[in-house]
């Protein structure tokens, strides 16, 4: 992961890669992953697994809809990643590529493909291994309306023996990203009417003041 560094390193790294101003909204969950990445890459029993870089691009997709300019996700992603030592495109092209096989094994298929993502004994588990993995089986299912939410959740704390993971910590991470991610949709969704209607309010204005200006 490279030379080991302080978090105050890792922070001066990322304000040099993405030099923009982050809305509050955003700003938690860019601060929790720098944070979570630090921390990981001084972990000696952590290595980057397909799974975790599945949940990583989820958790950052997830809490980051809506950002503005939509130019700019991208770009964050990668600073928080290289500020930590980790390399953005290859996490992004092993997600891929692992979703693309779990929608090719589809839900009868699934169990066989993930039996190659046991964690070796002695390595170090991430909550984002246990989101990635609940995405896999959602990637799985595709379109069809069952198993529903709760059931994959339930067989993702199931897998884990099989996995090597810890059920009660995937069970309480599953838990937790669940209900943060339904607070972030109410947020973004809040945030896009109040964008809306300040928008509307701004063009009757302009509309007032230019029909007050020809009449």
């Amino acid at each position: 992961m490279g030379d080991r560094q302080t978090i105050a390193d890792s922070k001066r790294a990322f304000h040099q890669a993405f030099p923009h101003v982050i809305a509050p909204l955003y700003r938690r969950v860019s601060d929790e992953l720098l944070v979570e990445l630090h921390l990981l890459s001084h972990q000696t029993q952590f290595s980057s697994t397909p799974l975790f870089a599945v949940g990583l691009e989820k958790v950052f997709t997830t809490f980051t809809r809506g950002y503005r300019p939509e130019s700019h996700p991208d770009r964050l992603f990668e600073a928080i990643c290289s500020s930590n030592g980790f390399d953005a495109d290859a996490l992004k092209r092993e997600a891929s590529q692992t979703r693309d096989a779990a929608a090719s094994a589809a839900m009868e298929g699934i169990t066989t493909m993930l039996a190659e993502q046991r964690l070796p004994e002695g390595s170090h588990y991430s909550r984002m291994m246990a989101i990635g993995l609940l995405t896999v089986l959602e990637t799985a299912r595709g379109k069809q309306d069952s198993p529903d939410g709760k059931a994959l959740a339930q067989q993702a704390v199931d897998l884990c023996t099989d996995l090597n993971f810890p059920s009660e910590r995937v069970e309480k991470d599953l838990n937790l990203f669940a209900s943060n991610s339904e607070r972030m949709e109410q947020a973004v969704e809040l945030m896009e009417e109040t964008l809306a209607s300040d928008r509307r309010k701004r063009e009757k204005r302009q509309d007032e003041a230019a029909q007050g200006t020809s009449s």
